[in-house]
């Protein structure tokens, strides 16, 4: 086999490695979206937040429910809080939830309490909530955040 067949082949393996791990991305999301849509609709319609919004963050934070916090404690929006799971030897600074409809609601209040929420509730300009929220210090990383739930939301079409 000459250097170029073995570069040629070795770029198909790579390129075709990244399909199935897309491919997989992609499942996971959808299987994630579909699992949670009914509650971030129903928190919408109550908090006038954007469900997108609400999901999107959701999935970034928990990596599509498959983050050891998410897993774990419930937890899938990185809120820091007090949990019971020093005990079973998973240390970690992030709230415990009972369910993760309860990490949904929890989230939901928490932005219901911050100074922009009156001027957006019920507006569906998701840019503008996105980048409240990242100001109002939820991220420790904000444009950074921006982006990524941004591209969360046009990737998955929420």
């Amino acid at each position: 086999m000459t250097i170029m067949n073995w570069i040629l082949r070795r770029k198909l393996l790579v390129l075709a490695l990244l399909a199935v791990m897309i491919t997989a991305t992609n499942a996971q999301n959808v299987s994630y979206i579909t699992k949670h849509k009914a509650i971030t609709t129903e928190l919408s319609e109550q908090y006038g937040i954007p469900s997108s919004v609400i999901l999107a963050i959701a999935m970034v934070e928990s990596s599509s429910g498959e983050g050891k916090t998410a897993k774990k404690l419930n937890n899938h929006f990185g809120i820091v809080g007090q949990n019971q799971q020093a005990k079973n030897g998973f240390k970690s600074r992030y709230k415990e939830y009972d369910s993760e409809q309860e990490s949904f609601m929890d989230f939901c209040r928490t932005i219901s309490k911050k100074q922009f929420y009156a001027r957006l509730k019920d507006n569906t300009d998701t840019k503008q909530w996105v980048k409240a929220i990242s100001k109002s210090g939820y991220s420790e990383q904000p444009k950074v955040w921006e982006k990524r739930i941004m591209n969360t939301i046009q990737a998955n079409k929420l």
